[in-house]
């Protein structure tokens, strides 16, 4: 498992953004997603640099940390 800091995630829509985001690297990834904390918790196949990729990609700078 990973956490994702998304430090411009500030609204029910971008968490929305982003679970898609996460969904489009790994469609069996499972995450919890906090706009409050600005963090999302990942649990994945793909490797965290695919996830973070896509979530870079999708306008939101990020970075992870195993948990």
């Amino acid at each position: 498992m990973y956490e994702f800091d998304i430090p411009n995630m500030t609204c029910g829509h971008c968490a929305g953004t982003v679970k898609k985001a996460i969904e489009q690297a790994d469609p069996t990834a499972s995450s919890n997603i906090n706009v409050g904390t600005k963090k999302a918790k990942v649990e994945s196949s793909a490797p965290p640099e695919a996830i973070a990729a896509a979530i870079v990609e999708a306008g939101y700078p990020t970075t992870y940390r195993a948990l």
